[in-house]
């Protein structure tokens, strides 16, 4: 998930690296079709080790530092994707949206994390829950990545 995000931003800076190219609609389009094309890719790897999951019936834990990095993912990401959002808009860029809605992503991730193993802690027999997540954000990732 951080490599996805580094990725996307580092091609969302790449869009707006040249003065002269902030208003091209050609960077942008690359942009966006590279940023189609690694949605689709890690949707990929998270759809598999999320069935991997599933198949092997991994548990959820979570030990004080998984905690302590999941609940820093989640707020960091949320509100890195809220100020990509804003920015998208203003600048009227899809590349951007489109990252922050890979930011977006990473906190629902993080937060999903803490989720299924508070679920699980109250209730083992929702082992599962961590993996549907995972199939579901990578289903959709990948229908974004489409669009």
């Amino acid at each position: 998930d951080a490599t996805l995000d580094v990725l996307s931003s580092a091609i969302v800076l790449w869009r707006y690296s040249n003065a002269a190219a902030v208003h091209s609609a050609h960077r942008e389009y690359i942009a966006c079709v590279i940023l189609g094309v690694i949605f689709l890719l890690s949707s990929i790897c998270i759809v598999i080790k999320a069935i991997h999951d599933l198949a092997k019936k991994v548990l959820p834990e979570v030990d004080d530092f998984l905690y302590s990095v999941s609940v820093l993912s989640g707020i960091l990401c949320t509100v890195l994707a809220v100020i990509k959002f804003m920015l998208g808009k203003v600048l009227t860029s899809r590349a951007l949206i489109t990252d922050g809605f890979n930011s977006l992503v990473g906190g629902i991730m993080g937060f999903s994390i803490l989720l299924s193993a508070e679920v699980f802690k109250h209730n083992s027999s929702v082992w599962y829950l961590d993996g549907s997540i995972g199939v579901l954000i990578g289903l959709t990732i990948s229908a974004y990545g489409i669009k």
